[in-house]
């Protein structure tokens, strides 16, 4: 396949590329300060249309480098973080606005960089820098709540039903929320864990993939995660010999994705 987005490369690292939700859009972020959408077609034998992938549109935001962005569940906003700043933006696609979230009261964070929206699309989980999460609502990017880990959170991931939260601290420990209580259900070491990195929970919510510093991604079911401190991997994957950095699973929960941004070509799929 052609570059999803060679009509418009970008000019520093890119730090996001994520899929529309319902729409055949692809967007781009990274830290030249911009967000892109390019239209990506099938190409198939009886479609020579849709080899350019065609760029739709492009929004920049001043003296903001992108730690990350992300598509709201129905596909309608963009939101964005930077690299070190308090504030975030909400780009709305259909009126095509760019809204500044200058502060959320009740969070005080030097800066706010890394986030999760819920699959119900009904929240938005910021990660503090001393263990401190911030629920908010996706709606009015309020404030709801505020939950806190032991020393650092590194990665958070809602459950498929958004109904728990399982965040990965620094120290490798894993801690389940109820969304609704924000009372910590469980908490669990993962094995052989130095420094966690980064969490993702299948979308049939049988598994739970942890990713270290040491480039072991162990596998988790849900079941054990839920009763035991100390749960037995089903299976720790090796591949990585950097820090893994990115762990996902597909829709059908038939492949995991593990990757690590710290050396070229570091993408596995398990």
């Amino acid at each position: 396949c052609l570059p999803a987005n060679q009509e418009r490369f970008a000019n520093g690292k890119l730090v996001t590329v994520q899929f529309h939700p319902s729409a055949q859009v692809v967007m781009t972020a990274g830290h030249d300060r911009s967000v892109s959408l390019f239209q990506v077609k099938n190409f198939n034998l009886y479609c020579v249309d849709g080899i350019r992938n065609p760029r739709i549109q492009s929004i920049y935001l001043e003296s903001f480098p992108i730690y990350k962005a992300c598509f709201s569940v129905d596909g309608e906003q963009v939101i964005a973080t930077g690299t070190h700043h308090k504030m975030f933006f909400v780009y709305d696609m259909m009126s095509g606005s760019i809204t500044p979230i200058q502060k959320v009261r009740g969070v005080e964070e030097r800066f706010l960089r890394n986030f999760e929206v819920s699959p119900d699309g009904s929240f938005m989980l910021l990660t503090g820098t001393s263990g401190y999460l911030h629920l908010l609502s996706m709606k009015t990017k309020e404030l709801i709540g505020t939950m806190k880990v032991n020393g650092r959170c590194t990665a958070s991931a809602f459950t498929p039903d958004s109904s728990k939260i399982y965040s990965y601290s620094k120290e490798g420990e894993v801690f389940i929320w109820d969304v609704r209580s924000r009372k910590c259900l469980h908490k669990f070491e993962d094995e052989g864990s130095l420094e966690g990195k980064c969490i993702a929970v299948s979308k049939n919510n049988q598994y739970v993939a942890c990713g270290s510093a040491s480039g072991v991604v162990n596998l988790y079911t849900t079941d054990v995660c839920l009763k035991e401190n100390h749960p037995k991997p089903v299976k720790a994957i090796m591949n990585l010999v950097t820090s893994a950095t990115c762990v996902t699973f597909n829709p059908t929960t038939e492949i995991l994705a593990v990757a690590s941004c710290e050396t070229d070509e570091a993408v596995k799929l398990v």
